[in-house]
């Protein structure tokens, strides 16, 4: 079932045909850098073959400590930064109720879901560890190293913090690491402590690893049938595979990007008139922005959630400098789950929409929103989603993460790999050690 659709009609006044045209050469020469592995950051491809090589031993795994984990803990706590928890929340937070973590334990499809390591804030940890004093839980930490600043002191406390509730032995049967098959820290202390243990392959990077336990097993507890996440990128495997531009929307996705980059547009602003996809574009900015922001290139990935940013990045967006483009995760199905009441002699000037879905008025607003800011010059791509599900998650996920890879061909650097992410943390570690 193709779940994804994309709209390219709203770029029709800002490229020409030959503009176009030009890109196909380059986005063929693209594809076989990566379908015969030999481009820039070739060790790091695994992720292209995932959905196909996941095997059922891995599933099995998944599955089996998810339950245990269901069973043991009121909540999980996973521990990581970057794409070591932005794929999962994006997913869990885009297929779970909006409210999951507030719903009753008897109401949701697992425990409740929080994250930690994702900050160095002092605040929110103590308000974590206060929350936790009542709470069973367990914890998934992710990491390849085990190095990471973030997750490796969030774990550390928390690590003691266990061993004090349950003891050393119970807390190391509440503890599931996601690390190295062979190398790192994080590998030594769980075979030291006897820890439940997942791999993260080591040609896959953080950012394309949401298909992986990395991703998987917090999905797994929080109820979310990922086995259709998996058909549904494997289904996208065979979609996006195609070696014309004409026959192939993630291709043609990458070659717009960028043509209107090199028309000055170089931010992309991600939205979704459902709060629920925040994190997923949360997670597209990170995919986009490590793997294409490199010497000196690279489009500025944004996002907001409409309406509600309407009413605060709205100007910007409709008048302001014209260096951005618009690329929007539409789902297309009115729920009819709620409408509009009808109420006698009412003064509120609504009764033009009395009776109408609340979905409904969204997608005008949608419609109203894409007429302006077309009007405006912003050039607009619709990703049509026809519902949001665990199949079509998996689909949207692979569309991005090849879609990634091509334009960062494209764009002539090397998608997989964040040398500019280390001058931070030396000059962190400087500062931490007693240096100037």
């Amino acid at each position: 079932m193709r779940g994804i659709t994309v709209n390219f009609d709203g770029l029709k006044q800002f490229v020409t045909d030959e503009e176009y045209n030009s890109m196909k050469n380059r986005v063929k020469i693209a594809h076989e850098l990566l379908e015969n592995k030999n481009g820039a950051g070739k060790d790091f491809l695994g992720w292209l073959d995932l959905p196909k090589n996941i095997t059922d031993e891995e599933i099995n795994h998944i599955k089996e400590c998810a339950e245990r984990i269901r069973n043991q803990a009121e909540v999980l706590i996973v521990v990581g930064i970057g794409g070591s928890y932005l794929g999962a929340k994006a997913v869990i937070d885009a297929l779970s109720d909006p409210l999951y973590n507030l719903q009753s334990a008897k109401d949701r499809r697992g425990p409740q879901i929080l994250f930690a390591g994702n900050t160095l804030s002092g605040t929110y940890m103590r308000s974590l560890f206060e929350y936790l004093a009542d709470k069973d839980f367990a914890i998934n930490v992710i990491s390849k190293s085990g190095t990471t600043l973030e997750p490796a002191v969030a774990f550390r406390m928390l690590k003691l913090f266990a061993e004090e509730k349950y003891g050393i032995g119970g807390a190391a049967e509440r503890i599931y690491v996601t690390t190295d098959k062979e190398n790192g820290v994080l590998k030594q202390i769980a075979d030291k402590e006897g820890y439940e243990k997942f791999v993260i392959p080591e040609d896959v990077g953080g950012r394309y690893s949401v298909l992986t336990p990395v991703g998987l097993l917090p999905i797994a507890v929080a109820g979310i049938e990922f086995e259709d996440i998996i058909d549904g990128a494997l289904l996208a495997r065979k979609m996006y595979g195609i070696n014309r531009i004409e026959d192939n929307d993630c291709y043609k996705y990458a070659a717009y990007r960028n043509i209107l980059n090199s028309r000055g547009k170089d931010i992309e602003i991600m939205t979704s008139y459902e709060p629920s996809m925040q994190y997923f574009i949360e997670w597209y900015k990170q995919l986009f922005g490590e793997s294409e922001g490199k010497n000196q290139k690279g489009i500025f990935p944004a996002g907001c959630i409409f309406t509600t940013d309407l009413h605060s990045m709205g100007q910007l967006i409709q008048d302001g400098k014209r260096n951005i483009f618009e690329t929007v995760i539409n789902l297309t199905k009115e729920n009819g789950l709620m409408k509009v009441p009808h109420i006698d002699n009412a003064i509120d000037g609504l009764e033009y929409i009395e009776g109408k879905d609340l979905d409904y008025i969204n997608m005008k607003a949608q419609k109203g929103t894409y007429d302006a800011h077309i009007t405006g010059r912003v050039p607009v791509i619709e990703i049509n989603l026809k519902e949001l599900n665990a199949y079509t998650m998996g689909q949207l996920i692979y569309f991005f993460e090849k879609a990634c890879a091509v334009s960062g061909y494209i764009l002539g650097i090397n998608p997989f790999d964040q040398p500019g992410v280390e001058l931070y943390k030396k000059n962190m570690m400087k500062l931490l050690k007693g240096g100037n």
